[in-house]
């Protein structure tokens, strides 16, 4: 299941609002290469990564990806976006994204669910990592 939401994105460029579709159906968060190359300067992967498509016999090589901070409610968040030459959406948050800030679908009210307390938790815990 999906919803989609305008949400703020920052990267080392700058910034813009665009419409994000959380999907519970895709591993990663994606980001379309045109967008990607406004907001950030995407990074080679060393290796580049094979994934399917929703389409069983459908692969597509994904060589970039870039960091970008998203605002939801103004709580931030930030994770790494592969970058998809020709994805069909601005943006797109997978589930790895949503797990590791906790995100709740809430598809009644097509809504995402943010607690602010675990998202600054999760914040500082990453901070004292690095």
């Amino acid at each position: 299941m999906i919803i989609r939401l305008p949400l703020r994105f920052e990267g080392s460029k700058g910034e813009k609002h665009l419409y994000a579709l959380f999907d519970s159906g895709a591993t990663y968060s994606c980001i379309a290469e045109d967008i990607a190359e406004e907001l950030a300067n995407p990074e080679k992967l060393h290796t580049p990564m094979k994934l399917a498509t929703a389409s069983n016999s459908t692969y597509m090589e994904i060589e970039n990806t870039c960091r970008l901070d998203f605002y939801h409610e103004d709580v931030r968040l930030s994770d790494e976006f592969l970058v998809v030459p020709g994805v069909s959406e601005e943006v797109i948050i997978g589930a790895a994204t949503m797990q590791k800030w906790r995100l709740k679908l809430d598809f009644e009210h097509d809504n995402v669910i943010v607690d602010p307390r675990v998202a600054k938790l999760i914040l500082i815990n990453l901070i004292k990592k690095d």
